[in-house]
């Protein structure tokens, strides 16, 4: 049993879904090389499979993690059928410190967790349930993101992206890339630019992987070319998405996305951060609010185990950076488009979407 379907023209592509009682990961480690999936039934390797970026993107490590729940509940309940909420709160910890910068994990275990007073007898049925909700909505405010954020982008352009931000990052469909998806669809998109996005080269391994799949043309450069290709005039929008919005409107995204935005700010080109509401953590009060995610040294001086580096060189490996709400033109959101985010701004689009 499937969550979702394929509805949409370039959108093939599914890497988190639950399937015969599991839930069932694209390596996104393997690719382009090999396409693996993993079949996990317990939480502890769902944890596993996320901190090491099997599954990556904020949105679909939340999706993962509610997913996780279930398993985690199901075997607590086998165990301790009447203590099963005491028994499970070591999965869900373990889930929540699997990846910390990504707001949208801690915000589907909160969500999971809050069902847990509608549980009279076996947890499974409402928490995958729930779960499920979880993931159909991602996919349908990423539809809606991708129109809105489309609509903007008048006259044919090229646009250059960072990291992944597609099917592969969240339910389906994708939140920079699922614009990119909507204005390609549209005929407003003539060329895309892909960042290879070191050290995990998401963009050259991932992105490129996922427009060629959905026969969409894709052009990847080197993260540190990105300024001249803005200098030759080829792009006139940078479209990214976002792991983490503070409430002033700063961002943490993936490293590089402050160059590319300082870069886009100096040759005058538009700024978009795609990302769903469950992405703004409105406890930061600011960029310096936001834990930054150091992950091994290894990733920046090895490829596939073989030392690139100078034996005995370090390496400083932050994989995420803040770029401050006034370099972004626009953040796109399924409950609409903010232009130039600021604390007043996402407080009022925050209670319009409680309201």
């Amino acid at each position: 049993m499937t969550a979702v379907t394929h509805d949409l023209a370039h959108d093939a592509i599914r890497a988190v879904d639950w399937s015969n009682g599991a839930v069932k990961l694209l390596d996104q480690r393997v690719l382009p090389q090999r396409e693996e999936y993993l079949i996990l039934e317990e939480a502890p390797a769902l944890a596993n499979a996320i901190r090491m970026m099997a599954v990556r993107g904020a949105p679909a490590i939340g999706i993962a993690a509610a997913y996780g729940v279930v398993l985690a509940a199901r075997l607590a309940y086998r165990r301790a059928k009447n203590d099963w909420r005491s028994a499970i709160e070591v999965d869900i910890e373990r889930l929540r410190a699997a990846r910390p910068t990504a707001v949208n994990l801690h915000w589907a275990l909160q969500r999971m967790q809050e069902k847990f007073v509608e549980v009279k007898n076996d947890p499974e049925p409402i928490l995958l349930a729930e779960a499920k909700r979880i993931h159909d909505e991602d996919i349908t405010a990423n539809k809606r993101m991708g129109a809105l954020g489309a609509e903007l982008i008048h006259g044919k352009t090229d646009v250059l992206t960072h990291c992944n931000t597609g099917s592969l990052a969240t339910g389906g469909f994708g939140t920079a890339l699922g614009v990119i998806r909507s204005a390609y669809a549209r005929g407003v998109i003539q060329s895309i630019y892909a960042c290879e996005t070191r050290p995990w080269l998401q963009g050259a391994r991932l992105t490129a992987w996922e427009l060629m799949r959905d026969k969409i043309p894709v052009t990847v450069i080197a993260d540190s070319a990105a300024a001249h290709l803005m200098q030759q005039r080829c792009v006139r929008w940078v479209i990214v998405g976002a792991d983490r919005i503070a409430r002033n409107g700063d961002l943490a995204n993936k490293i590089g996305t402050y160059s590319l935005a300082l870069s886009a700010r100096a040759h005058d080109l538009k700024f978009m951060t795609v990302a769903p509401t469950s992405s703004l953590d409105m406890s930061a009060a600011t960029g310096a609010d936001i834990p930054i995610e150091d992950r091994p040294s290894g990733e920046l001086l090895e490829l596939e185990g073989h030392r690139l580096a100078a034996e005995g060189a370090l390496a400083w490996n932050p994989v995420f950076d803040v770029t401050p709400a006034r370099l972004i033109d626009f953040l796109v959101t399924e409950k609409g488009v903010v232009p130039a985010p600021d604390a007043a701004k996402l407080a009022a689009l925050m209670q319009d979407a409680h309201s």
